[in-house]
């Protein structure tokens, strides 16, 4: 399955097709999908994620970033967790190991910017969290991936998580959004960096003085989460520098941290390099997320 960044937004390796459900929770194989999980409302509309949940569940969540360009597309949880299939995808291969799949939406680009895409994806964690016992995971071990946008939104989420406001009058805003691991596939850290893309990205179109609020870069700390980095070394779009980065500073706070460099690939993978991808990302997850 390709990733294909950020200019094309997340395609996830399958011709996308809006088609009407039959019901809001479909069996298929070996594991249920329930759409369209409600986690928030903003400008009138709600913000919303879909579960696959394993036959046999092993009792982590893992959160998917739908984001490419910041950019959150719709599309049916069954396109890329199929009931018949010959060579499973990074979807189907956390599935099969167990791993309740959450596939997180945020307020897309160009209406939503940059801090308002990290602010829910943030709240879709404390939601998460806060029904964990609903959805049969532990609040403990939830991980969480993405490429390119989506991998930045992943490592803000394991950079700047905090404990939540037991003040809040939301009851959501009470609970933590930290999570317990993160697989970051090529992602922008420096925003303001990719500044002068605006244009392309319309989402780059905020207060230039935020920029810093949402550069995982600029956050690395000793109680970050666990994180896998996996970028290309010919990617033009987000150099390479941007993960090599990032694994310095985690490195620096003494944050596990590992960066695997795909020899000859660019803002995406295929083929052989896809499936070194994914099999990493299982290993990280099976390695960060095991029940203690």
């Amino acid at each position: 399955m390709r990733l294909s960044g950020m200019r094309n937004g997340c395609r996830c390796g399958v011709m996308i097709t809006c088609i009407a459900l039959l019901a809001n929770v479909l069996s298929a194989g070996e594991f249920k999908i329930r759409n369209d999980v409600i986690y928030g409302h903003k400008a009138g509309m709600a913000l919303t994620f879909d579960i696959v949940t394993p036959e046999k569940a092993n009792g982590a969540g893992v959160l998917f970033m739908v984001s490419g360009g910041w950019v959150s597309t719709w599309f049916p949880a069954e396109n890329i967790v199929r009931a018949e299939r010959t060579t499973p995808n990074q979807f189907e291969m956390l599935v099969d190991a167990g791993y309740t799949l959450f596939i997180v939406r945020h307020g897309s680009s160009p209406y939503f910017k940059v801090p308002e895409a990290v602010a829910d994806v943030r709240r879709a964690v404390r939601y998460i969290r806060l029904h964990a016992e609903e959805f049969k995971v532990d609040p403990d071990r939830l991980g969480v991936f993405g490429a390119s946008a989506g991998g930045h939104l992943s490592l803000m989420l394991g950079t700047t998580g905090n404990d939540g406001n037991p003040e809040a009058k939301d009851p959501i805003e009470r609970v933590s959004d930290r999570v317990a691991a993160v697989v970051s596939i090529f992602p922008p850290t420096l925003i303001e960096e990719f500044f002068p893309l605006k244009e392309r990205f319309p989402a780059l179109k905020f207060p230039e003085d935020q920029a810093a609020s949402v550069s995982p870069l600029l956050h690395a700390s000793k109680d970050d989460a666990p994180t896998l980095l996996i970028h290309g070394d010919k990617d033009e779009l987000v150099p390479l520098s941007n993960s090599e980065r990032m694994k310095a500073a985690f490195s620096e706070q003494s944050v596990p941290v590992e960066l695997i460099v795909i020899t000859g690939a660019a803002h995406g993978f295929t083929g052989v390099d896809q499936l070194k991808a994914q099999e990493a990302m299982l290993n990280w997850f099976n390695e960060h997320l095991k029940k203690k």
